[in-house]
């Protein structure tokens, strides 16, 4: 009998640890708030991130952000230039996990992708 209780209270006391950091219970983060962004996987082709700027771009109706004198023109990369629209477009869209797919070339991030001459919405 004893063996049954310790071995139930053992998971229980690791699913407490779990929950608690220095702050307190954890926070589970929302795809819906304001703290996620999305952004082109690193392992995505130039083939896939000129797509998904194409498919952003055309759906935004404005891209002038990426183009040459833009906020978010350097650093002139694909990925960049993709990850900063695909952002817009998620965040235009509701911010719903399926508005970052991008045919699986995206990722939802938790970490601000913002840099000192682009802020991402």
């Amino acid at each position: 009998m004893a063996k049954s209780a310790l071995s139930l209270s053992i998971p229980l006391l690791f699913l407490l640890l779990l929950s608690l950091n220095s702050e307190g219970p954890l926070k589970h983060a929302d795809a819906k708030g304001n703290s996620t962004w999305c952004v082109a996987k690193p392992s995505s082709s130039d083939a896939e991130l000129t797509a998904n700027i194409n498919f952003s771009c055309d759906q935004l109706k404005d891209c002038k952000v990426i183009q040459e004198g833009g906020p978010c023109f350097l650093p002139n990369t694909l990925m960049h230039h993709a990850s900063v629209v695909m952002n817009l477009y998620y965040k235009q869209m509701g911010q719903n996990s399926w508005n970052c797919d991008f045919i699986s070339s995206a990722l939802i991030t938790f970490t601000d992708p913002s840099n000192d001459c682009c802020t991402y919405a």
